[in-house]
């Protein structure tokens, strides 16, 4: 496992998260909805498996 790879995925997670529950209290609800399903998504595709093959 790159640890790398794993730690910016994990920024990445957060920020969407976090972007998305500051995009939900302003009233910004089509927004929000993105940044969580991208928060979802980066969380659980694996992609350095899908690079080496």
């Amino acid at each position: 496992m790159n640890t790398s790879n794993n730690l910016y995925r994990d920024i990445a997670t957060g920020l969407f998260f976090t972007i998305g529950v500051f995009g939900f209290m302003s009233g910004e609800f089509m927004i929000s909805t993105l940044l969580f399903g991208a928060a979802s998504l980066s969380s659980n595709l694996n992609l350095d498996n899908a690079l080496r093959s």
